[in-house]
C-alpha cells in the first residue's frame, strides 16, 4: 500500500469531558512532510448506481444507491497519493475518523494474512460515513465490509456521536476488536494495538470479528497464562515501539494524569484511563500539539542532544491535518456536531471549528492546489507557512505565536457560543444555511488573523539576519 499513514489518537467519554461533549481526535501523519489535503463536502445521494475504485490497491466494491452528507480531507493529488478521505461528520452527527495506523505480529498474520485488494485506509470513509446512523451502527458496518472483502492493512477506526465514543482494531485480514471508551474516561494510542481485555459477555461496551476467540484458540495465538488480552495477542512488543509509538502514549496520559508515574518505554501502559480533572477541548489539542513539552525529549527543548532524538514526537511536519470530533450535548441537536480542523503543523497552528451540518466548505479550503501560491488564498498552504516561519526562527516567534493562538481560541468559544445561541431559533434547512454561512464568517476572520501574524513574523525575521557586521553606528 502506498501513502501509509503514522498517527496518535485521543478519545474522551462524555462524562470526561468538563462540557459533556464526546471527543474523537487524531493527527494524519503522512511519511511526507507535504501531502496537500483538502476540506470538502459531498452531498447525499439517491437512485445511484455506481462502483467505488482504488488507484492504490485495485480494491473494489458496489456503493449503496442513497447515502447521507459527508465531509472529508482527501489529498489534493488523487491520481498519485489517492483519495483518503480521513475525517468528519455526515448529516446525522456521526463522526469519523479512518486512520490509525497500526500493526499485527506475524504470528497472527501467518494465521490470517492481509487481503491485498481488500478495504483500505484510502477508501474506508467513503466506504462507511455517508451510510450509518450512530458510532455503534459504524462499527457494524465496517465489520460486515471487513467480513466480505478482507483488510490490507492494520487500522484503528474511530467513531462517535452524542452519546458514544467507540475505537475499533482491525488487524488481521479478517479479524477486529472495537471497544466502547467508558463515558467517564479517556485513551490515547499512537500505531499500536491498543485495546487490552476484551469481556465477550458485554456486547455494550465491546463488539468483535466472528470467530476471532475460536481462532486464537485453533492456532495457539494467546501467550498469557490467563485472560484474553488482544493486545498481547495480536499486538506487537519491541524496541520500535518502545521509541516510536508507547512514548505518545505516555505523554497523553502524563498530562491527563500527572499524578501516575510511569515510563515512556513501558509496553504495558493501559488502553483507558481515567483523568484526574475534567478534560476540556484545549486538553486535548494540548496534546495533539506537543513535542514533548516541558520534559528533556523535546527536540525543540534543552536537553541533550540524545534526549531531544530519542522519541518520536506527537505533533511532526509530516501532520498533514489534525482534528478533533466534538458531539455537544448543551447544543440544538442540528447544531451539535463541530469538527475542529488544523491544517498547519498543530505545534504552531490553530484548531478551526466548522459546523458539521452544512453543504459546502469555503473555497479556501475545498480548493487546495498542489504548490504554495504566495497570495496564500489556500488555508493549507496558508497555515503551513505560519508553521515553517514559527519553526525557523522558534525562541524568537514562538511568544507572538502563542498569543496568537490564545486570542484565536477565545475567539473560536465566544463565536461557537453565539452562534449556537442563534441556532436555537432555527431548524431544518434555513439553520443548515445559516451554519454553513457561519463557517464562511469564521474562515474569513482566521484567514485575516493569521495573514497579519504571517506578515509580522516576516517583518521580524528581516531583522534577523546573520549577515550584519557593526562597528560603528554611522557604518
Amino acid at each position: 500500500m502506498k501513502n501509509l499513514k503514522a498517527c496518535t489518537t485521543v478519545l474522551v467519554g462524555k462524562k470526561a469531558t468538563i462540557d459533556g461533549s464526546t471527543m474523537a481526535a487524531r493527527n494524519d501523519d503522512t511519511f511526507l512532510p507535504l501531502t496537500p489535503q483538502r476540506f470538502v463536502t459531498y452531498p447525499s445521494v439517491s437512485d445511484r448506481h455506481e462502483t467505488l475504485t482504488s488507484g492504490q490497491n485495485g480494491f473494489t466494491a458496489p456503493l449503496p444507491e442513497s447515502g447521507y452528507r459527508y465531509q472529508g480531507t482527501p489529498n489534493v493529488d488523487v491520481e498519485h497519493e489517492g483519495v483518503y478521505d480521513e475525517n468528519g461528520f455526515n448529516e446525522k452527527n456521526v463522526g469519523m475518523s479512518a486512520t490509525e495506523s497500526v500493526y499485527a505480529n506475524e504470528r497472527v498474520l501467518a494465521a490470517d494474512p492481509l487481503i491485498v485488494d481488500g478495504l483500505a485506509e484510502d477508501s474506508i470513509v467513503a466506504m462507511v460515513l455517508p451510510f450509518i446512523n450512530s458510532a455503534k451502527e459504524g462499527v457494524t458496518y465496517l465489520g460486515n465490509l471487513i467480513a466480505k472483502y478482507g483488510s490490507p492493512e492494520g487500522n484503528g477506526v474511530i467513531f462517535n456521536d452524542a452519546n458514544d465514543v467507540w475505537y475499533m482494531e482491525i488487524v488481521t485480514g479478517h479479524h477486529w476488536v472495537a471497544q466502547r471508551i467508558p463515558d467517564d474516561a479517556y485513551a490515547a494510542t499512537g500505531n499500536r494495538v491498543a485495546i487490552r481485555t476484551v469481556d465477550f459477555n458485554d456486547p455494550n461496551n465491546f463488539l468483535w470479528s466472528d470467530g476471532i476467540q475460536k481462532f486464537v484458540t485453533e492456532n495457539h495465538l494467546n501467550p498469557d497464562q490467563s485472560g484474553w488480552d488482544f493486545r498481547h495477542i495480536f499486538g506487537t512488543a519491541t524496541e520500535f515501539d518502545q521509541h516510536y509509538n508507547t512514548p505518545r502514549q505516555w505523554y497523553a496520559q502524563r498530562l491527563l494524569n500527572p499524578e501516575i508515574e510511569q515510563s515512556p518505554e513501558d509496553l504495558d501502559l493501559p488502553f483507558i484511563r481515567h483523568a484526574s480533572r475534567k478534560i476540556s477541548l484545549e486538553d486535548v489539542e494540548s496534546i495533539l500539539s506537543s513535542h514533548y513539552n516541558g520534559t528533556q525529549f523535546d527536540p525543540l527543548g534543552h536537553g541533550s542532544e540524545a534526549d531531544k532524538r530519542r522519541y518520536r514526537p506527537i505533533s511532526l511536519s509530516r501532520t498533514q491535518n489534525s482534528h478533533v470530533l466534538q458531539v455537544r450535548n448543551d447544543a440544538p441537536a442540528q447544531a451539535s456536531a463541530i469538527l475542529w480542523l488544523c491544517f498547519g503543523i498543530p505545534a504552531f497552528t490553530p484548531y478551526v471549528p466548522f459546523f458539521g451540518n452544512s453543504t459546502e466548505t469555503d473555497e479556501s479550503y475545498h480548493n487546495t492546489p498542489m504548490e504554495l501560491n504566495i497570495d496564500l488564498k489556500s488555508a493549507y498552504w496558508m497555515y503551513r507557512t505560519l508553521s515553517m516561519l514559527v519553526e525557523s526562527h522558534h525562541a524568537k516567534f514562538i511568544q507572538s505565536d502563542l498569543d496568537y493562538l490564545k486570542d484565536s481560541r477565545q475567539y473560536h468559544y465566544n463565536f461557537i457560543a453565539e452562534t449556537i445561541n442563534k441556532a436555537r431559533d432555527l431548524s431544518g434547512t434555513q439553520l443548515t444555511e445559516f451554519l454553513t454561512s457561519q463557517n464562511k464568517v469564521m474562515t474569513n476572520e482566521m484567514a485575516t488573523r493569521t495573514k497579519k501574524l504571517i506578515e509580522q513574523l516576516i517583518m521580524h525575521g528581516l531583522q534577523l539576519s546573520e549577515l550584519t557586521f557593526t562597528m560603528d553606528k554611522n557604518l
